[in-house]
């Protein structure tokens, strides 16, 4: 059952701002209103170290990859231990692939798509829970001008 609109994450009902700041996601969309605190990701070291060997996660927290440029990507879990739900997001920041509860441990590749500019992983399960979906925006300063909700 997708959380009330205003409802943080992490379950308490608060109104969402409109800023943007670099450790934060607000998402948006008809079912969905929503903030995460997040680590960013976004050199290819910490792309490769991810959530990895962490045994647990916050509830309203994720951490946002973020690439140069929108290409194909591929996700695994190997030596990640929590069960993730990876949200694929294109250059506007627009949600373009939710996989829901990546099994830990696996090394089975999770592809995106080829237009991919960042992907949120946050705790799996908490994508339906929240009715996060296809279409559905992610606010956040790393998609700039053109974001289809830009940070002002």
């Amino acid at each position: 059952m997708p959380l009330p609109l205003g409802a943080l994450a992490s379950d308490t009902a608060a109104p969402i701002s409109t800023g943007c700041r670099v450790d934060e996601v607000i998402l948006s969309g008809p079912s969905v209103s929503a903030r995460f605190s997040v680590e960013l990701a976004d050199d290819a070291g910490e792309r490769a170290l991810g959530l990895m060997n962490r045994p647990e996660m916050a509830r309203s927290h994720g951490m946002l990859f973020v690439y140069d440029k929108p290409g194909p990507v591929a996700f695994w879990m190997a030596n990640t231990l929590i069960p993730l739900d990876m949200i694929f997001v294109d250059r506007r920041g627009v949600i373009s692939k939710v996989h829901e509860r990546a099994v830990p441990l696996d090394r089975t590749p999770i592809s995106g798509g080829n237009a991919v500019f960042a992907v949120l992983e946050i705790n799996g399960g908490l994508a339906r829970a929240m009715g996060i979906s296809v279409g559905d925006v992610l606010r956040h300063p790393a998609f700039g001008s053109e974001a289809a909700d830009p940070c002002y």
